[in-house]
Protein backbone atom coordinates (compact mmCIF):
# COMPACT_ATOMS: atom_id res chain seq x y z
CA UNK A 1 0.00 0.00 0.00
CA UNK A 2 1.10 3.50 -0.73
CA UNK A 3 0.16 6.58 1.09
CA UNK A 4 1.04 9.80 -0.92
CA UNK A 5 1.60 12.01 2.26
CA UNK A 6 0.33 15.45 2.36
CA UNK A 7 -2.00 15.17 -0.63
CA UNK A 8 -3.00 11.56 0.62
CA UNK A 9 -6.65 13.04 1.27
CA UNK A 10 -7.32 13.92 -2.51
CA UNK A 11 -7.88 12.04 -5.40
CA UNK A 12 -8.30 13.38 -9.33
CA UNK A 13 -9.85 11.06 -11.94
CA UNK A 14 -10.23 11.24 -15.87
CA UNK A 15 -13.34 9.30 -17.19
CA UNK A 16 -13.88 9.34 -20.86
CA UNK A 17 -17.45 9.03 -21.48
CA UNK A 18 -17.44 8.93 -25.22
CA UNK A 19 -17.56 12.21 -25.57
CA UNK A 20 -15.25 13.93 -23.87
CA UNK A 21 -12.98 13.82 -20.72
CA UNK A 22 -14.49 14.56 -17.09
CA UNK A 23 -12.68 15.03 -14.33
CA UNK A 24 -13.57 14.54 -11.07
CA UNK A 25 -11.66 15.58 -7.80
CA UNK A 26 -12.31 14.51 -4.05
CA UNK A 27 -11.40 15.20 -1.08
CA UNK A 28 -11.69 13.40 1.79
CA UNK A 29 -12.53 15.20 5.09
CA UNK A 30 -10.99 13.45 8.58
CA UNK A 31 -8.97 10.59 6.57
CA UNK A 32 -6.72 9.68 3.71
CA UNK A 33 -6.87 7.29 0.76
CA UNK A 34 -4.88 4.31 0.76
CA UNK A 35 -3.56 3.09 -2.37
CA UNK A 36 -2.69 -0.15 -3.84
CA UNK A 37 0.93 -0.84 -4.57
CA UNK A 38 2.05 0.28 -7.59
CA UNK A 39 3.69 -2.77 -10.07
CA UNK A 40 5.80 -1.98 -13.17
CA UNK A 41 3.94 1.51 -13.16
CA UNK A 42 0.52 0.40 -13.16
CA UNK A 43 -1.92 0.23 -10.17
CA UNK A 44 -4.47 -2.76 -10.44
CA UNK A 45 -7.74 -2.53 -8.54
CA UNK A 46 -11.03 -4.27 -9.15
CA UNK A 47 -14.40 -2.09 -10.13
CA UNK A 48 -15.96 -2.85 -6.45
CA UNK A 49 -12.22 -1.82 -4.97
CA UNK A 50 -12.12 1.41 -6.76
CA UNK A 51 -15.84 2.13 -5.25
CA UNK A 52 -14.68 1.46 -2.09
CA UNK A 53 -11.90 3.58 -2.27
CA UNK A 54 -13.69 6.62 -4.30
CA UNK A 55 -15.70 6.44 -0.57
CA UNK A 56 -13.35 6.54 1.28
CA UNK A 57 -13.70 2.96 2.50
CA UNK A 58 -10.73 0.53 3.17
CA UNK A 59 -10.48 -1.57 -0.68
CA UNK A 60 -8.21 -4.21 1.43
CA UNK A 61 -11.73 -5.25 2.83
CA UNK A 62 -13.38 -5.43 -0.61
CA UNK A 63 -14.42 -9.46 -0.63
CA UNK A 64 -16.11 -11.00 -3.64
CA UNK A 65 -18.90 -12.85 -3.19
CA UNK A 66 -19.20 -16.36 -3.73
CA UNK A 67 -21.36 -17.43 -6.06
CA UNK A 68 -24.14 -19.83 -4.58
CA UNK A 69 -25.27 -22.97 -6.63
CA UNK A 70 -28.78 -23.49 -6.81
CA UNK A 71 -30.39 -26.01 -5.28
CA UNK A 72 -32.23 -29.20 -6.33
CA UNK A 73 -36.09 -28.93 -5.14
CA UNK A 74 -36.60 -32.01 -3.96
Amino acid sequence: MQNVGRWADRIKILVWDRTGLVLVHKRLEGCKFVWPTIADGVMRISPAMFAALFEGLDWRLVRPEEARRPQVAG
